[in-house]
């Protein structure tokens, strides 16, 4: 495998099974085609790709006996919030090429754990020849480094085996931060009393020790951060939040940034008296009706200019499929406005694209109109 030089976090490798036989370039444009528009362009692989925040896309793949199997391999440099969207967003692709598909997860695999324990080895090694030479201050330095490891010694905490620091039971307040490698940093400067969330879906601990203590959420400065705080607040008692640097991830900050973003913490009060209340605006019943049909369903209609419906079918394939239909005034669809659906739209003269989400870097054009679902009267 070849990767482009950027800084690579993790690997996703998922296998795929074909019923037929199909190559590269098809699998390649399943991949793209099909989740375009799940997530928004933060998570678009074309944008992440032109931004350097994945690298180029491998393919393996073999065909025998008229099936296709093989493996997509991705690198990227995302969170591990954002790397795990991605990774099941690969799964959820159902065709290849014409044919029927089935995609599987493999593996995530953290380069930098790999490389940490490569050091670690060669570092043994050092020792030990270092050790044959200077025994007395080898011994002491051995001792200096097991200190400091025991102080930074992480533990594992609740029924969910959650990464924690030594102070949890002890310790009034908490901080809840998203992962292992946070715990680890804070641990660094001193922080005992840090737990790690250690996924998307907030555990029953978390909840729990959050009724019992005072909570503090210290969460990366990207839109991962933003999802996994949208719901810590439904489910947990927060009572402050401290947020990484824009773009920077609380794993990655130093000694001062990290004071600096405790110090800086709001009440929770604050954080939710910034949601805007969007003005609902009246539009006709047949529009209402689809965004009531369409919840959950991941699909999408189009509606000519008399409110009749031309055709429905999955939001990966609205982008392809709007390019070949004539007449439409109207797409509703349960998944994010892009900027691709946005000038295709103004290309085809549509008037209206009302979605669940507008991606935040839309620029709207004058002829066609934007709304989410929340802007739909009932």
């Amino acid at each position: 495998m070849s990767f482009q030089p950027f800084t690579i976090k993790y690997v996703i490798s998922a296998n795929f099974e074909v019923e037929g036989v199909v190559e590269k370039p098809d699998v390649i444009g399943a991949v793209f085609g099909q989740t375009e528009g799940l997530f928004g362009s933060e998570l678009d692989l074309r944008e992440l790709q032109k931004t350097g925040r994945i690298g180029r896309i491998e393919i393996e793949l073999k065909s025998e006996k008229d099936r296709t199997r093989g493996k997509i391999i991705i690198p990227t440099s995302l969170d591990r919030v954002s790397t795990a969207i991605i990774a099941a967003s690969i799964e959820s692709i159902e065709r290849i090429g014409p044919c029927q598909a089935k995609v599987h997860l493999e593996k995530i695999e953290d380069i930098r754990e790999a490389k940490r324990k490569a050091i670690i080895e060669r570092a043994k090694e050092i020792l030990h020849d270092w050790n044959l030479e200077r025994q007395p201050e080898t011994e002491e330095i051995f001792r200096e480094v097991s200190e400091i490891l025991r102080a930074a010694r992480v533990q594992k905490y609740g029924p969910e085996n959650l990464t924690a620091g030594p102070d949890i039971d002890s310790a009034k307040e908490i901080i809840i931060v998203e992962g292992r490698a946070d715990v680890i940093n804070l641990l660094k400067v001193g922080i005992q009393n840090v737990i790690a969330l250690e996924g998307v879906k907030i555990p029953e601990t978390i909840i729990r020790l959050t009724k019992e203590k005072e909570a503090t959420a210290f969460l990366d400065g990207d839109r991962g951060g933003d999802l996994i705080l949208k719901e810590l607040l439904q489910v947990a008692r927060i009572k402050y939040v401290a947020r990484a640097p824009k773009g920077k991830e609380v794993e990655d900050l130093n000694a001062k940034e990290i004071e600096a973003a405790l110090r800086n913490r709001v009440p929770v009060e604050e954080v939710t008296k910034k949601k805007r209340k969007r003005r609902k605006i009246l539009l006709p019943k047949e529009i209402e009706r689809a965004v009531e049909e369409l919840k959950g369903t991941r699909e999408s209609i189009l509606l000519d200019e008399n409110m009749k419906e031309i055709s429905r079918f999955p939001v990966s394939e609205l982008a392809e499929k709007l390019k070949e239909i004539e007449g439409v005034d109207t797409i509703v669809f349960d998944g994010v406005i892009t900027q691709r659906l946005v000038d295709i739209a103004s290309e085809k003269k549509i008037r209206f694209l009302i979605a669940a989400r507008i991606s935040d870097v839309i620029k709207q054009p004058l002829n066609v109109k934007l709304l989410t679902f929340s802007d739909v009267s009932k």
